[in-house]
């Protein structure tokens, strides 16, 4: 697979969408069990009483609600406002659902380039393409969510 360096807008793989999904899960169940866990702990050592005692339950069972919600919808909203694009100056990257961001990497200042995968990306098959530019300050811009092979292609 080759990467044309024509300048149009690309998008992410799509399989980004399920990939943070699934990740956003897991993360809204970890934090779900630690405040759960916390919230049994003060009540067992009497540290709730009256009302925050009767409210404790449907406000965690709220809380994991809405980050459960967020964990859905986000992962869309964020795929639809990432884009970039490479051309001969170099690699553009836009992002940002609240508050947009444009990375512009230029071809000169491009040290060397990497392709990571974990456990999760590799079987949704995505990669995250790393570019380590000259500098101190921000010098690497990473773009997760393309397929492996573009990744690799590029």
């Amino acid at each position: 697979m080759t990467v044309a360096a024509d300048g149009l807008p690309r998008s992410l793989d799509p399989q980004v969408i399920p990939f943070d999904r699934l990740v956003g899960f897991i993360r809204t169940l970890v934090f779900a069990a630690f405040l759960l866990l916390g919230l049994l702990v003060t009540w067992a050592s009497g540290g709730f009483m009256g009302w925050p005692a009767l409210a404790a339950g449907p406000a965690w069972s709220l809380l994991v609600a809405a980050l459960a919600w967020h964990s859905y919808r986000w992962p869309e909203l964020s795929y639809a406002r990432t884009s970039y694009r490479l051309d001969d100056q170099g690699l553009e990257i836009r992002t940002g659902v609240l508050w947009r961001r444009i990375i512009s990497v230029p071809r000169t200042r491009v040290q060397h380039i990497d392709v990571t995968q974990g456990p999760i990306q590799r079987s949704y098959g995505l990669g995250t393409l790393v570019v380590y530019t000259a500098g101190t300050v921000h010098s690497s811009v990473s773009l997760a969510g393309l397929s492996h092979g573009t990744a690799l292609a590029v």
